[in-house]
């Protein structure tokens, strides 16, 4: 039996260098001109390919939930890892930080691709880590609360305008979701008056504030159209808005945020 493996491997060594020879000689007759079209041609093809699968696989998958303290951002955090509310409410100080399935695609049999979602706390003098994962956001979702929003608007909104206005945000065009949180409360405001609230806050701090000032030194951009009303379908990028409720689970809209900027 070792014999006629032996005898196996022999001929198929032959065959081998016999093809090996073909291609040497049907190389040879092809003129130089024509050879290094076709080795340039593959070489272009080749480096191409290897480029869009780099660019495939170096798309980001992070998630970055901001917003201001209190407005529910680390209840949602633990909504969307493992479907809790992690004991009603939680102040946090540093940021939460966890790469997961999505909570509701946890049971799928297909193969889902895992979300890196961040937490940056929402203390003002804790905003400047927000900066550390803007370069790889790909999406933004900007929590209020919808029951005290009146007494926070014009925070929520100076905040929010430093984000619509940061250099990576615009450059990137990284899409924003303001999510409207505690949407399931009687005394909650609808998505739709809190972003005309917002808008018009917005709209006194572009008259107020110059494209760089103390307040905002990282921005290098303005918003909306010189002598029109400020409206967020004037952004660079996409700005959604959308309700949700982190105590009762209720944040389908943030995922699709997510699975839209985020491929399963």
């Amino acid at each position: 039996m070792m014999s006629k493996l032996t005898e196996g491997m022999e001929q198929w060594k032959i065959e081998l260098e016999q093809l090996l020879q073909q291609g040497i000689e049907f190389a040879r007759q092809i003129p130089p001109t024509q050879l290094y079209a076709a080795l340039g041609v593959l070489l272009f093809t080749t480096t191409l390919l290897l480029f869009f699968q780099l660019f495939k696989r170096s798309k980001s998958n992070t998630i970055v939930l901001t917003g201001l303290s209190g407005s529910g951002k680390t209840v949602i955090f633990y909504q969307l890892r493992d479907g809790s509310y992690h004991q009603g409410t939680v102040t946090s100080m540093e940021p939460n930080e966890g790469t997961f399935v999505l909570h509701t695609e946890s049971s799928k049999k297909s193969k889902v691709k895992p979300v890196h979602v961040v937490d940056v706390p929402g203390h003002s003098r804790l905003r400047p880590k927000l900066e550390e994962f803007l370069h790889q956001a790909a999406g933004i979702v900007f929590v209020v609360d919808a029951v005290e929003f009146l007494p926070n608007c014009r925070a929520a909104s100076e905040y929010l305008y430093d984000i619509l206005t940061n250099s990576i945000v615009v450059k990137k065009k990284v899409p924003v979701l303001i999510c409207c949180n505690k949407a399931d409360k009687v005394t909650a405001h609808s998505k739709e008056f809190i972003r005309k609230q917002m808008e018009k806050e917005i709209d006194k701090l572009r008259a107020s504030r110059s494209a760089i000032s103390e307040a905002d030194v990282t921005n290098d951009f303005t918003l909306g159209i010189p002598g029109e009303a400020f409206a967020f379908s004037q952004c660079h990028n996409k700005v959604t808005v959308a309700e949700a409720s982190g105590l009762t689970g209720e944040i389908s809209q943030i995922e699709q945020f997510i699975r839209e900027h985020v491929k399963p």
